[in-house]
């Protein structure tokens, strides 16, 4: 899938969102305030995190447009992969914040009094969130942009602690601390989500390990396109959000002249684009 259709499904997921989320975070903290629930507050503000970590993948996507310039001539890319780093820490800095609450509200005592308000709209949030994560993953796998998964695990990370809510107000009505567990449970949630989506930003940024299909694949396009023996070996990949370069070495006939070499090279690198979507260096060497 080219660069515009990727900008395209996440713009629209972007969008989408951001308007879906400050809609239901200002339903949750209007009926959170009127319950006296820290878990619903908590949940409305795992809401509108959404809404932030949304306008902070717009502006990735409009920074990861821009073309390769003089300071950055492998262009704008990864400015989505910082985007997901981004709404993973905040996602952290969130939980630890209702994690705190939740324990502050059981060591005090206070309860919460849930009502059939509360409950509607708490359904309402399940739907509309699992309907956005669902988007948000279908569009992740079309354009395999890690700001999109991230975006889905936080909708449906919010999803999951609405419905852990609902579940607690239906059964919990006479249970004091029944709120200020749910809170904790809801900040458990948000860590694990966090945690999902800071590894999977740092990994492009600090290197990954060649996946041994990839490595499997090559070796196949090298050895069907030319009948020369060649060692492909030492192979790396990087990744820059809205295209992926690799490198690797080659190791052939020392008897060949090197205009040669760089035909075969060349051959190598032009099959790898058309094939696999992926710009190759290559590095040649004489199989000595």
């Amino acid at each position: 899938m080219n660069t515009e259709s990727n900008i395209k499904y996440a713009n629209i997921e972007g969008w989408l969102s951001l308007f879906s989320n400050l809609l239901l975070f200002g339903l949750k903290f209007w009926v959170g305030v009127i319950s006296g629930s820290v878990a619903v507050i908590a949940d409305a503000w795992h809401t509108l995190s959404d809404s932030l970590s949304s306008i902070i993948l717009l502006i990735a996507i409009k920074i990861s447009r821009k073309p390769a310039d003089e300071n950055h001539p492998f262009g704008h890319g990864r400015a989505e992969i910082i985007a997901s780093l981004v709404i993973g820490v905040l996602l952290s800095v969130i939980a630890f914040n209702f994690l705190v609450d939740s324990i502050k509200r059981l060591s005090d005592h206070q309860s919460a009094n849930f009502g059939t308000l509360v409950i509607i709209v708490t359904v309402i949030s399940i739907i509309i969130k699992e309907l956005l994560a669902q988007y948000a993953l279908w569009a992740y796998k079309k354009t395999r942009l890690n700001s999109l998964k991230a975006e889905a695990w936080h909708h449906r990370s919010d999803a999951i602690s609405s419905v852990i809510i609902l579940i607690g107000i239906l059964i919990g009505k006479n249970i004091w601390w029944i709120d200020s567990v749910l809170g904790l449970i809801v900040a458990f949630l948000i860590f694990y989500a966090s945690f999902e989506v800071i590894r999977d930003a740092i990994k492009p940024l600090m290197g990954e390990v060649p996946d041994k299909n990839l490595v499997s694949k090559i070796k196949n396009l090298i050895s069907r396109i030319t009948d020369v023996d060649v060692h492909f070996h030492h192979l790396h990949i990087h990744n820059y959000g809205d295209h992926t370069e690799i490198t690797f070495h080659i190791k052939l006939p020392p008897h060949l002249s090197l205009f040669e070499a760089h035909i075969i090279t060349e051959k190598i690198e032009s099959t790898i684009r058309k094939e696999l979507n992926y710009e190759a260096t290559i590095h040649m060497e004489p199989n000595a």
